[in-house]
């Protein structure tokens, strides 16, 4: 059992180190390409620091472990508001963009509450993942069309710190492209390969696992990124990392698992979807209170995570 743990640790230093790499190959390239910071943050950026959720839930889905794909991207989902964003808070207040409270973030409640209607048979298909996937392409669009109609300096300067500088020439990009492709692969295979392996073992579903273990392996480049952030005192950052991850796991990373290899998910309880679209609903309220994530808020959103945690951990 000491070497399933330790190719677990090593399959989130490589999902980390993937995401790192694809993040700064595809970061250039889109830039040698004439990109602004501002299109490359909204697009390949945030896109790559979900790349790792992509992986582990497309190998999950292709090996018919349907209640690890959904419930990575669930347990994600939940994690990326109630711990991430909380321990941001508590860091530094993150102060909110009128946008993430107009749009952005009913945007996310609405995606939540929009998964287990899909799931009500127990299934994700293709036609189910084909309507995902058209979602998170009508959500990059809007993005970037809001982005250039209401950019300022300030945003532009913000985006621009946050996106990796261009390499020295065009064959690095490719080689850290598709080396990072490779660790993501490797790293998603290991990480799911030995946490069923674990879970066997101790007799914990493949669901619990997908919604804690797995959850918090694919959501190191979000935690990462976010408390960064919140050090360098630009926690808003934090905070759209967060909102878009959420949207992008259930469109994006289910809607292209679904896609390719249609699942059955028998393990996710209501209380995990419930969970998950009741701290989405959460966040709105705090975010609107004087424009800003207190400490206060982070606490709270702290405490309901450890609280899931109790209830759902077999004791």
């Amino acid at each position: 059992m000491i070497l399933q743990y330790a190719l677990i640790l090593l399959s989130l230093i490589l999902l980390f180190a993937g995401a790192e790499m694809l993040v700064k190959g595809s970061a250039s390239v889109a830039a040698r390409a004439g990109l602004t910071p501002l299109m490359i943050g909204l697009t390949v950026v945030a896109f790559g620091t979900s790349s790792p959720e992509l992986a582990v839930s497309l190998e999950a889905a292709l090996m018919g472990q349907g209640d690890v794909a959904v419930g990575n991207a669930v347990g994600s989902n939940l994690l990326n508001i109630a711990l991430i964003l909380g321990l941001s808070a508590l860091i530094y207040p993150i102060a909110v963009h009128l946008q993430l409270i107009k749009i952005d973030v009913p945007i996310m409640i609405l995606v939540a509450i929009l998964l287990p209607l899909l799931l009500l048979d127990g299934r994700l298909g293709r036609l189910e993942g084909g309507l995902l996937f058209v979602g998170i392409i009508l959500y990059t669009l809007l993005n970037v069309r809001m982005a250039r109609k209401g950019s300022t300096t300030e945003v532009e300067d913000e985006f621009a710190e946050g996106v990796p500088q261009m390499t020295r020439h065009w064959s690095l990009d490719l080689l850290l492209i598709v080396g990072g492709l490779v660790i993501l692969v490797l790293g998603s295979r290991l990480l799911v390969d030995n946490c069923l392996q674990v879970a066997r073992a101790f007799h914990i579903s493949e669901a619990v696992i997908g919604l804690t273990v797995i959850a918090l392996g694919t959501s190191m480049p979000e935690l990462a990124t976010s408390i960064v952030a919140a050090i360098r005192r630009q926690p808003d950052i934090a905070l759209g990392n967060v909102v878009g991850s959420n949207i992008f796991n259930i469109l994006g990373t289910l809607g292209i698992s679904a896609m390719v290899a249609p699942m059955t998910v028998p393990g996710i309880q209501m209380l995990d979807y419930a969970v998950m679209i009741g701290v989405s609903l959460l966040l709105l309220p705090f975010l609107m209170t004087g424009l800003r994530l207190g400490r206060l808020e982070g606490c709270i959103l702290l405490a309901a995570y450890g609280s899931y945690l109790f209830v759902l951990w077999p004791k």
